[in-house]
Parts: C-alpha cells; structure tokens; sequence
C-alpha cells in the first residue's frame, strides 16, 4: 500500500497534469542537494532512492574500487569496500548507505519545495498551452478587481491577469464582476513564465468584435480592409464586398443601426464610423474624411501624400477636434493628408454667400444641448453649418437627426 506521501503526489500529479516521474525525480534531486549541503560536499557522488510503497528516502554516497585512493570523496579501498559487498573488486561502484538519522523530515521538506514549484511549473505550461494558439482572438474576461490604475481580470478558464494601464480605454471604469471582451495580442514565453499581452485599445478589437457581431465579415462576404481608432472616442472601419447584391454599410450598420450599436457599447460608447472602401484613392480620401465635404483633392502618389482642398465652413470638421478626424483619415488610408483653404488652391477662390444677420450658434433658436453639441465639434459659427444638411450633422457626435433637423430649420429662419 502506498504511503501517505506517494499518495498525495500521484492525486497532485493527475489534478495538475503533471508527470509524476518528473516529480520523483525532481524531489530526489531537491534530497541530494539538501544533503550535499547539510552533510557532505558538491565533489560526492550521490544517490537518493525513494520506496513508493513506505515513501522513506535512502541517501547512498558512491564510490568507485581503486587500488591506491587519490580523493577520498569519491574513492574507496578494496579493503574497506569489501565491508560493503564482500565481492567488490577494483573498478566496481560500492553504494553506502549515509542516510541521516533525521532525514525525514529534511526529505519531506525538501519534498514540499519540489512539489510547490513543480505545481507552479506545471500552472505556467498549461496557461501558455491554453493561450499559445489564441492569439489575434477575442477573449472572454470578467473583472476580479481594481487597485487603482491596476485591473485584474479573470480570463476563459480562471487565469488572472492583469489589463497594462496603457491597453485600457481612457475614462472606462471597471468594476468588479464587470463582463468585459479583450483582445489577446501575443502570448510571451519569460523566465517568470507565459505573459498575455491582452488590450481593450488595440485596432483589431474593433475587428474582432465586428466579426462577432455581422455574419457576413464573418462569412468573409464582407471585408474589412482598414481600420484607424482612436480608443473610448471614434473609429473608422473601412469596408468592402466584390458582391454587388451585398451592401457592406448597411450589412455593419444593421437595422437602425443595432449592430453598429451593440460594438459601440461594448466600447464604452466610442463611435464607430462605417465607410466604404475603394481603390480610386482620391474617393477613398473623400469617403474618408466625412463627415466633411471636399472641393478639390491632389494626390502626390510617390510620397503617398494628399492635398486636400476645402471650403472654410467645411475646414473644422474635416480637421476634427484636436485634429482627429484628419488623423484618423490619414491612419485608415496610409496616406499623409493634408487640409486646405480652397483659396490656396490655383485658380480657386472661397465661394462667398451672404453674411447671415446671426453670427454665433448661441444665438441659434436651439436648445442648449444642441449648441454645446456643435461647440464640442468646433462648429462655433452659423458660417459654419451653412451648406450642411441633416444628414451631415447628424454625424456630429452626440446629435441625432432630430436634433440635426432642428439646426437647419434654425439656420434657414
């Protein structure tokens, strides 16, 4: 019958998935040592023999049958080994029995540091083996806790880590047992073991999520060329399908938008601007920077670099609020982009239209929110908003089309 200890090796051994003969053998390693350290020397050849059945270890030193002794450590008389095996004869291999009268509890000691390290070994090799093949996927997470900027996180199956403070969406509060979905970018082999380099900001979470959301990416009728995202606030997701039957916007935007909707959300509310992809680049561009409308586009295609022309009321949103709606235009096309004033361009001139007798979008007959709304997005002045239509402002972040509707009826008084 097995001892006590061999028992709960084996019952550890098939809990973690680990091979017990690897075990035993690291343990016997871990006796020698320890008797190395405590009671012989490193020059000593040892051996450790472990009973499965008693779990009582026996520590033997070797030494080798010589007829004239140069290290006693590792030598022995003929005369002296016959003390052992009345046989032994020159060149054989005498084991002595050097076990410490106190050696069990050393044994089980050293048994005990073996076995934590072999589980903890064994945790690590069965995390990198559940992840190594995941990366580029969308992982299931639920948040274990948050200490400050620190979110841990448990993954599929139970593993905690934690969310770089760098990979978090900027303005996301976490909370404990918050369901959240995260993008595993690299599974890292270290010496502290396998690291998952997982983000909530990277490009292809957006992607990802997409492919979840709508059969058609998923099906591959639809694909998404590019996208450029700027996390927690805007993303834009360039589209394309070789079917012509197949409408790649209305396929991610969904009925009323729902699809859109449920990424958006998923994103902390950042916005998720759908648009169709095209080789003509000098389309691609325009498509690329609405909601803004462009007069005139010049292409310097070996320094892959666009001058792009607009009206003045049109310049603020072509540039965006802290110049994102460019950058990410830029990011979504690999293009550098560059916004003009019609008047810049040769041969053109600002088209000039009648000074409206209101000036400033606070003297709008609007409410209040709408007019914050449109400050947000740069759009300050009446001169600003003439020529838009509802549609155009309804991309204005936080107006919907009633309110957009409200704005040019406003303008029009």
């Amino acid at each position: 019958m097995q001892s006590q200890f061999i028992s709960a090796i084996s019952q550890l051994c098939d809990e973690k998935n680990i091979a017990k003969d690897r075990v035993l053998e690291t343990i016997k390693a871990a006796l020698r040592a320890a008797y190395r350290k405590d009671y012989g020397n490193k020059e000593q050849e040892i051996e450790v023999d472990l009973d499965e059945k008693s779990g009582v270890a026996t520590v033997y030193l070797i030494k080798e049958v010589v007829k004239k002794i140069e290290d006693d450590n590792i030598q022995i008389s003929v005369k002296d080994a016959k003390k052992y095996d009345k046989k032994a004869k020159i060149g054989d291999k005498i084991r002595i029995d050097v076990t410490p009268m106190n050696y069990g509890r050393i044994a089980a000691q050293a048994a005990k540091q073996v076995i934590i390290q072999k589980v903890q070994d064994a945790e690590r090799d069965v995390l990198y083996e559940t992840f190594k093949d995941r990366e580029n996927e969308l992982i299931n997470a639920i948040v274990h806790r948050v200490d400050g900027n620190n979110v841990y996180v448990n993954l599929d199956n139970k593993t905690t880590t934690n969310i770089p403070y760098d990979q978090q969406i900027p303005g996301e509060k976490y909370y404990s047992g918050q369901r959240i979905k995260l993008y595993l970018d690299k599974v890292i082999k270290t010496t502290k073991g396998p690291q998952l380099i997982i983000s909530r900001t990277h490009p292809n979470l957006v992607k990802k999520l997409l492919e979840l959301e709508i059969p058609e990416i998923k099906s591959g009728l639809v694909e998404i060329k590019s996208i450029a995202r700027d996390p927690g606030v805007r993303s834009k997701v360039a589209v394309y399908s070789s079917d012509e039957k197949i409408d790649p916007i209305g396929s991610c935007v969904g009925q009323k938008g729902v699809r859109v909707q449920n990424i958006m959300d998923e994103l902390n509310g950042e916005r998720i601007d759908i648009i169709q992809w095209s080789e003509n680049m000098e389309g691609y561009i325009k498509t690329a920077l609405a909601p803004a409308k462009t007069s005139v586009i010049e292409l310097d295609e070996k320094e892959k670099r666009a001058r792009v022309y607009v009206q003045p009321d049109q310049r603020p949103l072509a540039i965006g609020k802290q110049g994102q709606n460019v950058r990410l235009a830029s990011n979504l096309t690999g293009w550098e982009i560059d916004i003009l004033d019609i008047s810049e361009h040769e041969g053109e001139s600002p088209k000039e239209e009648p000074k409206p007798s209101v000036e400033k979008v606070e003297e709008l007959d609007i409410d209040k929110e709408l007019v914050e709304k449109l400050s947000a997005a740069n759009l300050t002045l009446v001169e600003q908003l003439k020529g838009l239509t509802v549609k155009d402002l309804a991309e204005v972040e936080g107006i919907d089309e009633k309110g957009a509707k409200a704005v040019v009826d406003a303008i029009k008084k």
